[in-house]
């Protein structure tokens, strides 16, 4: 078998290859998120961790890797004698594919034994396979949400709960958290964000003599990977050493109580939200001090600490952008290394308190006395979008601030992936019945399996003993939920959408929608038309971020060519109908409804419009005409389209509510 890339041959990935030793070194970290474009080395790297990474002692034939030094173990294949036999095995990578099935995440019923010896056996899944290891998730924004409950369970627990098709198990599920994406597929759930320890953002290098060194190593590699390896034997058992003499002194790491103050200011100026960031990131830069054989946490540590826990700590919503402004923390640090005592006893406000505490070193710059704030303009904050242009033909307007929205869905029900818009026969949800598997997963329907294979034991030849079951006879559970949709915006950006309040308003609109599409894991679109065409301004894509940007640079102005707007919302849908046939589309064509451009333009837009409504496309239009005098084109088009209509006043759930109380009223 070929040898794993080395890790200590992996070229520019200096942040992300310390970001995962420090969580080897203590694992209560919590993990590393890697964010980068495609190809740059994210998985690689991480698969060639474990070639480093000193082997670990379990009891020999437990399935579960208890620690034999554990005196209380929680395996279900225990109890274990004192003395039990060990082993000594390398640290496991075990890699959850996205698309896993709860059953292979969790671990489930043996069906193997269950159905031809009678025998209700646990067999263990993925995360019983990575305690005490890595669990890889390579594309981890794209984990359904079924499946990242599961993770924030056993990562806040520490173990794993199986109560399922008449197996009850718990077992110890400690592992360190890597997960890898690309932002251009979509962000990663609040949640399950907290809980990476640390993350990293990695980008292919601009330096020509890096990226030649890339591709020479790599080209290396692939003519002969065991020679490659030979070549790197020495550095990696120096670096194995360097890990086991780091995990060794850790728990001997000094964290001062200045240190721990300086750790709280910088959390603090930065507006982290929780306590975690504070936690994550002392525990961070005691494990970087034992990383460079230091007994005493330094300033250099903290700020190492800083730069990787912090970062996607500070986000506020998905379309901010995750960094770290480096010279205001480099401001908090100031330039004068800690001291190596702790200050004397006493509580750190009091007015007595002896020179060299946090709080007799004066304002910083920037502050006036305590904690610095940050200056206008930081460069991780992002800019924003012009507000206006010279030219009368063309303006471009930001939107406000997002709102919730009424909930749009796509009627009938679909067999998505599962998501939170649109009602669906999915792996989640309440059982309404049973099926044939077809490859999708889902959980064992025992009694509907021996139901089916019970007529025909007589042809089969059994007269005693267990039952005989053919392939045919297996049957799972079917499930009524929530299924994720791909939202494509159709949106008018003509003359006539180009008033300022106006456009700020549908762009307000918009902006609430795609929110409102991140939270229930939907795929978005968009689609605009002005002057004499349409244009794909965003093929569909998991990521709002790109969404939004998109969305604000949007300029508007010339005639409406609102049928070419159809079609090319009719091309799209239809490329996505090959592609992904399950994930259902919404269609919302965001206009007030005037065709202006070419001949029969209002003619040729409502044929379009019966053309997707023939197609059998669920589609909302966004109604946004204004003023005292409205003509109701927007209304004709959604009867075409066979869609919902709704005025754009109304797209706000605050909105709905005030309109129902004045109908009361």
């Amino acid at each position: 078998m070929p040898q794993h890339y080395p890790f200590s041959a992996v070229v520019g990935s200096d942040d992300m290859a310390l970001a995962l030793l420090l969580t080897t070194i203590s694992p209560d970290i919590g993990g590393v998120l890697v964010r980068g474009e495609k190809g740059t080395a994210k998985s690689t790297i991480v698969r060639a961790l474990t070639t480093v990474l000193p082997p670990i002692d379990v009891v020999a034939g437990d399935r579960f890797s208890s620690d034999p030094r554990e005196t209380a173990t929680r395996s279900p294949d225990g109890p274990f004698a004192a003395d039990a036999q060990t082993e000594t095995r390398p640290v496991r990578l075990v890699e959850l594919p996205v698309g896993a099935t709860e059953d292979r995440v969790l671990g489930s019923l043996h069906l193997e034994r269950a159905l031809s010896e009678g025998r209700a056996e646990y067999e263990p899944g993925l995360l019983a396979r990575a305690h005490r290891g890595i669990l890889y998730v390579d594309e981890v924004n794209l984990l359904h949400d079924h499946l990242v409950d599961l993770l924030l369970d056993a990562a806040a627990m520490g173990r794993s709960t199986v109560e399922r098709d008449g197996v009850s198990v718990e077992h110890a599920a400690r592992f360190v958290l890597v997960g890898t994406m690309n932002p251009e597929e979509g962000e990663l759930r609040p949640q399950l964000l907290d809980r990476f320890g640390l993350t990293v953002e990695v980008a292919a290098s601009r330096d020509p003599a890096v990226r030649v060194e890339v591709v020479r190593r790599r080209l290396a590699y692939d003519a002969d990977p065991d020679a490659f390896a030979a070549t790197y034997d020495d550095a990696e058992r120096a670096l194995t050493a360097r890990i086991v003499k780091s995990q060794e002194i850790v728990e001997t790491v000094h964290l001062s109580e200045q240190a721990l103050w300086k750790i709280a200011e910088v959390c603090a100026a930065f507006d982290v939200d929780g306590m975690r960031a504070d936690i994550v990131t002392a525990r961070t830069a005691v494990a970087h001090a034992a990383w460079h054989a230091r007994t005493e946490v330094t300033r250099e540590d903290i700020r190492a600490a800083a730069r990787l826990a912090l970062p996607h700590r500070r986000r506020r919503n998905p379309f901010d952008a995750p960094g770290l402004d480096e010279d205001l923390l480099d401001q908090i640090l100031g330039d004068d290394e800690l001291p190596p005592e702790p200050p004397p006893e006493g509580h750190p406000g009091d007015g007595d308190q002896e020179p060299g505490t946090p709080h007799d070193q004066g304002p910083t710059e920037g502050s006036e006395g305590g904690t610095p704030e940050a200056p206008a303009g930081r460069p991780d904050q992002p800019a924003p979008a012009a507000t206006g242009s010279q030219d009368t033909t063309q303006t471009t307007v930001t939107a406000g601030d997002p709102y919730r929205t009424k909930v749009l869905t796509v009627r009938g029900t679909g067999t998505g992936a599962a998501g939170r818009r649109s009602r669906a026969i999915t792996q989640l949800g309440h059982r309404v019945g049973t099926a044939r598997p077809d490859g999708s997963g889902g959980s064992i329907h025992l009694i509907e399996t021996i139901r089916a294979a019970a007529p025909h034991q007589a042809l089969r030849g059994r007269t005693a003993g267990a039952l005989r079951f053919r392939p045919d006879d297996l049957r799972v559970a079917s499930h009524e939920g929530k299924e994720a949709n791909l939202i494509l915006f159709c949106v008018d950006a003509s003359g006539s959408m180009a008033a300022r309040t106006r456009m700020e308003q549908v762009k307000t609109a918009i902006l609430s929608l795609l929110l409102d599409a991140y939270r229930r894991r939907d795929k978005v679109g968009l689609v605009t038309f002005r002057g004499g065409a349409a244009d794909l301004a965003l093929p569909p894509t998991h990521s709002v971020e790109i969404a939004a940007r998109r969305l604000s640079e949007l300029p508007a102005g010339g005639r409406t060519p609102l049928a070419e707007g159809l079609l090319e919302a009719a091309r799209v849908l239809e490329v996505e109908r090959v592609r992904d046939p399950r994930r259902r589309p919404l269609l919302v064509v965001v206009t007030d409804g005037r065709a202006t451009a070419g001949a029969d333009a209002v003619a040729r837009s409502h044929q379009a419009a019966r053309l997707l409504a023939a197609h059998g496309v669920g589609a909302v239009v966004i109604d946004c005409e204004a003023g005292p005098m409205r003509l109701g084109l927007a209304r004709t088009l959604a009867e075409h389209l066979l869609a919902e209509h709704v005025p754009v006043a109304e797209v706000s759930v605050g909105a709905l509510t005030h309109t129902v109380h004045e109908k009361v009223a």
